[in-house]
């Protein structure tokens, strides 16, 4: 019989929180852990994520919404107020703008005193994920290589326990990502990320094992618990071979794998939410379960994420189930569970050898970068989602309360909606707008300004950015100005969309739904007099989650629509301008962040203006029902939500919607053969 040995200590718990004001946050920050929570994780607002100031014309509407606004040093002064630094390991779930963003805390940390060289935290710092899934990147590849470069030599040296970059293959999980490709592609980032670092020269070859010691991952976990368990297994058995043999990091500490996960969020459900409870106990379990690829740092969702912005307590019911486990239950007290498994061993020599497979064709390409600009990654993340997707449309893959097991009891836990979820106030927004404009007028404008000179001057050399960049935390410049200056130097980027190479995911079988559809597009388009029905995708504002909106353009296609989708990042202007331009039949509007209700309106509006009566527009997101009556209220022709799987039936209700627009009949099918 084995004997329980020593308890482990637990890992970090983490709540991933952050919204309305930097006050407001550091209030919840300060409750959080006050409840047991170890350590932070911090959400960033869209406009700080892609580097816009909160009064940018892309801002409007999302100031606050998925996570808390920070513009320059005075904010994070207040996120942090009365919480030690040197005493706090803190996650900040930033990308694009990791490097000012720590630039800002670093500068925060010492004025309270801290000796930097102890702060322990993360930056997430991926920006290769950005261009394939989440969506908040800026700049191009190589200078975005550049700046994550610059702050691993530079944390190296001075924050030498702080983990520089955290390898995200979260974000490629919900994007479609399978096991294999999740960990070859995340693989291939941190290749790419170490070569990058190690032919810089910045840092000295012996020190190679320091960089490779603070490199963390950051992974998805889905309900396939024992899938999901190998493939952290195999993730660990790569990377320890990775960093042997390709960079001869001899140390064993140095060579462990270490990362923090978040389980899957996209795959709770909207119908019958108090099932997303034990989804995300399997998916805790499937990373910490195994001692030898057991997460270091763990953050649940809470339950009621697929409705809208959870609540303080619901937050704090997913800390609970995580604490439950570590204190209450017997886990930490074994080895690990599933050495000599025969079936585990297999399942994980299984996906690491399919892993392999994939990294070598991805190095073949010329690594990482190449396969992001050529569209290879993106296209095969979005083929791999929407075969995920017709397979849940088609019940090989139950999902319960959605596709199968779909009658309930009411539920007392959304009985009331407008309660169920915690809602943002608007007036938080035009707070931050009023402080932002009263910090720009307080600061030493000639000392800001004598800081962005310099940093883009340091940008067009060879020199790193961090020096540069703490000098203008240090002067006040904001996150947009801080931006900017780098986009004037660097430019912006706009990756592939990856839906004009996505395959056919399912097929037009006759008398099935695709092709009645197919019929329902091409005679209506020949009733309109058009060669072919045209839908416009749009993403308003900054919400990068693209993954619906991708497979919406993918199955549209595939019915024989005309797609005009452009990607993320569109003002309403622009998205007006193209529906004119290209003389659609139908706007579909995709909008994640919350943002709907005011850059939707705002798009009808200016369809309006510009004489466009007669198109329909729909709307898809994360709305609360009350959101979705008022958007149909203002004009809205349909609101699709997380609970409408099916979307070759939204397809189906696009035709008809703009068969109403039109004044024309209701389609009806043809009668086949078979009902003659």
């Amino acid at each position: 019989m084995t004997e329980p040995q020593k308890r482990d200590r637990p890992w970090l718990m983490r709540t991933y929180a952050g919204h309305s004001t930097a006050s407001d946050s550091n209030a919840l920050y300060r409750r959080n852990l006050a409840k047991g929570q170890t350590g932070l994780s911090v959400a960033f607002d869209l406009p700080t994520q892609t580097g816009y100031d909160s009064d940018h014309i892309l801002a409007r509407g999302e100031v606050g919404r998925v996570g808390v606004p920070v513009g320059h040093v005075g904010d994070m002064r207040t996120l942090f107020d009365g919480i030690p630094l040197e005493q706090t390991n803190t996650s900040m779930t930033i990308n694009a703008t990791a490097m000012w963003l720590l630039a800002l805390y670093q500068v925060v940390a010492e004025e309270q005193g801290a000796d930097i060289a102890k702060l322990t935290g993360t930056t997430q710092n991926d920006i290769v994920k950005e261009y394939l899934s989440r969506g908040t990147h800026v700049f191009p590849p190589g200078p975005s290589v550049r700046l994550i470069t610059d702050m691993i030599a530079y944390t190296v040296g001075n924050i030498p326990k702080w983990n520089p970059i955290n390898i995200c293959s979260y974000h490629l999980q919900e994007a479609g990502a399978t096991p294999v490709q999740e960990i070859a592609y995340a693989m291939c980032t941190a290749i790419s990320v170490l070569d990058a670092v190690r032919d810089s020269g910045q840092v000295p070859a012996e020190r190679m094992g320091d960089v490779v010691a603070r490199i963390s991952f950051f992974v998805n976990a889905g309900v396939r618990f024992v899938e999901e368990m190998c493939k952290m297994r195999a993730f660990a058995q790569l990377w320890e071979k990775v960093t042997l043999e390709r960079y001869g990091v001899t140390d064993a500490k140095q060579r462990r794998f270490r990362y923090g996960v978040q389980v899957n969020s996209l795959g709770l459900t909207e119908a019958q939410p108090e099932n997303n409870v034990q989804r995300i106990v399997l998916e805790m379990l499937a990373v910490t379960l195994s001692k030898d690829a057991r997460a270091r740092a763990v953050q649940l969702p809470a339950w009621n994420e697929a409705l809208g912005l959870p609540r303080p307590w619901d937050q704090q019911w997913s800390l609970r189930i995580q604490q439950v486990l570590a204190y209450e239950s017997d886990l930490l007290e074994y080895g690990d569970l599933f050495n000599g498994s025969e079936v585990v061993e297999a399942k994980t020599a299984a996906l690491l050898a399919g892993a392999e497979a994939e990294i070598a064709k991805v190095l073949e390409m010329g690594g990482v970068i190449p396969a992001v600009e050529s569209g290879y990654l993106k296209s095969n993340l979005v083929a791999s989602h929407a075969s995920r997707r017709a397979r849940i449309e088609s019940g090989e893959d139950k999902v319960v309360g959605v596709n199968c097991f779909d009658t309930t009891e009411p539920s007392p836990l959304t009985a009331d909606l407008d309660t169920a979820i915690m809602v943002v106030d608007p007036a938080s927004e035009q707070s931050v707008l009023a402080a932002l404009e009263a910090w720009r007028g307080q600061r030493d404008e000639a000392a800001a300004q004598e800081a962005l000179a310099e940093l883009k001057a340091v940008a067009a050399t060879e020199a790193n950015l961090m020096p540069a960049t703490l000098a203008c935390a240090r002067a006040g410049v904001t996150t947009g100005e801080w931006s900017f200056a780098l986009r004037e130097v660097f430019g912006e980027y706009r990756a592939p969309t990856g839906v004009g190479g996505a395959p056919v995911a399912v097929a037009a079988e006759p008398g099935g739904e695709l092709e009645q559809v197919r019929a329902a597009v091409a005679a209506t388009a020949e009733e309109l007099g058009a060669g072919k029905l045209r839908l416009l995708v749009g993403k308003p504002g900054l919400d990068g989650h693209s993954n619906g909106a991708e497979q919406i353009a993918v199955r549209a296609r595939d019915a024989g629509f005309e797609v005009v989708y452009q990607g993320i990042r569109l003002t309403p202007e622009q998205i007006v301008s193209a529906a004119v331009a290209e003389d659609v039949h139908c706007v579909g509007l995709s909008i994640l962040s919350g943002a709907h209700s005011e850059l939707v309106p705002d798009v009808l509006k200016r369809l309006r203006r510009a004489g466009v009566e007669d198109v329909p527009v729909i709307v898809g997101g994360i709305i609360p029902a009350a959101d979705g009556e008022a958007l149909k209220a203002a004009g809205v022709a349909a609101v699709f939500t997380p609970k409408d799987f099916g979307i070759t039936t939204i397809i189906g209700r696009i035709v008809d919607e703009i068969r109403l627009a039109n004044k024309l009949q209701p389609w009806t099918p043809a009668p086949t053969a078979a009902t003659n």
